[in-house]
């Protein structure tokens, strides 16, 4: 993969998730960080060839629901696969990013081989 996009209002979570990934030997050659939605779509905007997106659902400014429904209203599903990385593993927010075209959902704290099974079909 060239290149992923990582999500997340903590910059030590932003870390984790860039060593869990190497831990599950997921090869990515540029890893982009966010701290927020808006950062996100900013990073969208200076780099449309990101392959994919981990994000976190609570964060300020813009939450991590909030960019998925910003991303879906410019590139489908298929173009632009998001994950969402999150404490919140309740049914109801799980369906809500599902409902809004999140590709994927997993819940903190994660192990490489969640991390992993999650992007499988994205890699």
């Amino acid at each position: 993969m060239n290149k992923l996009m990582i999500v997340d209002d903590s910059s030590t979570m932003r870390k984790i998730i860039k060593r869990v990934l190497r831990q599950a030997e997921i090869e990515v050659d540029n890893i982009l960080e966010a701290g927020n939605g808006v950062e996100a779509l900013e990073q969208l905007l200076a780099n449309p060839d990101i392959a994919l997106i981990l994000s976190d659902v609570n964060m300020p400014e813009m939450n991590g629901i909030e960019l998925v429904k910003k991303v879906r209203e410019q590139k489908d599903s298929d173009a632009l696969p998001i994950i969402m990385v999150t404490t919140e593993g309740g049914d109801t927010m799980i369906a809500s990013a599902m409902g809004n075209g999140a590709n994927g959902y997993v819940t903190k704290p994660f192990t490489p081989d969640s991390i992993r099974a999650a992007l499988a079909a994205f890699i």
